[in-house]
């Protein structure tokens, strides 16, 4: 996967991300499911996200930003902004 691909990736979840946000800012309930989903989507862009900022380090630094891999949800769910 190369940036490109992590970008593309990105897109499709933040486009999914919005299409979920807009039904509950619709006043329609939210189900359980759309729950979980929105909170996958979240986990899966800090991911995205995370894995082309290491894509971008190591290629900076001269390093193969192939070796580069999707960190565990607990890893970059627990950085601070």
């Amino acid at each position: 996967m190369d940036d490109d691909d992590v970008i593309r990736r990105i897109d499709r979840l933040v486009e999914e991300e919005h299409r979920l946000r807009s039904h509950v800012s619709t006043g329609d309930s939210v189900s359980d499911a759309d729950r979980r989903r929105l909170q996958e989507l979240e986990v899966g862009l800090d991911q995205c996200w995370d894995l082309l900022r290491q894509r971008r380090a190591r290629e900076h630094a001269g390093q193969d930003p192939t070796e580069a891999a999707v960190r565990d949800e607990t890893v970059v769910e627990g950085y601070q902004q």
